[in-house]
């Protein structure tokens, strides 16, 4: 029996860095799913690595297909912008190992309902919210065209998607702190391992 490796965290815990290494650890063996996104491509992301870039129409047949698993809306000051998963037919826990950022504890909780509680693993990554302010300020400062009032509200807004309250009641599997990206990604393949070893 295989796992969905979830991995949760306010913006700028290094997230898409961990998923990024992990994937790339031929030892894990886990298939990466790509989450898909409305929003603009940043400067160094790529189609179908980081997400599948979309429009709304493409959401919108999605949706009418029934194969969107959980999705959240956000009004930006740059407009509507959409996250979400969608049911993809190669993917199938029962027989393989997968890893998927999903971002918020609602999505994770959409992606746990679909898949099953047996079948999905949550990995909750902590940083201090002092120094993820300052990485979240330098990563926009690198973009062609910051955007740095979405960088302010996604920040605000992340204090109520993952209030302590929230996390207790999804019921994460494990929490990791991120203070040194190494020992973080040590604590993570510790962890998938162990689940591995399990079954």
């Amino acid at each position: 029996m295989g796992t969905i490796f979830c991995l949760l965290g306010k913006s700028s815990t290094g997230k898409d860095t961990i998923y990024k290494r992990l994937t790339e650890n031929a030892a894990l063996g886990l298939t990466p799913i790509i989450p898909y996104t409305t929003r603009p491509i940043r400067e160094g992301e790529r189609e179908g690595v980081e997400y599948h870039f979309a429009d709304e129409a493409l959401y919108q047949s999605l949706l009418e297909a029934g194969r969107v698993i959980e999705e959240r809306s956000y009004h930006t000051v740059h407009g509507l912008w959409r996250y979400f998963t969608v049911a993809e037919e190669a993917v199938d826990p029962k027989e393989r190992d997968y890893l998927i950022t999903a971002g918020t504890l609602v999505a994770f909780r959409g992606i746990r309902d679909y898949y099953g509680a047996d079948h999905v693993r949550s990995i909750l990554i902590d940083v201090d919210d002092g120094d993820r302010l300052q990485r979240a300020l330098n990563r926009e400062r690198k973009q062609e065209t910051p955007k740095y009032e979405e960088m302010c509200r996604r920040f605000l807004a992340d204090s109520e998607d993952f209030s302590e309250d929230k996390i207790r009641e999804t019921g994460i599997d494990v929490r990791i702190r991120n203070d040194e990206l190494e020992q973080c990604l040590g604590d993570i393949i510790s962890y998938v391992k162990k689940c591995q070893d399990k079954v």
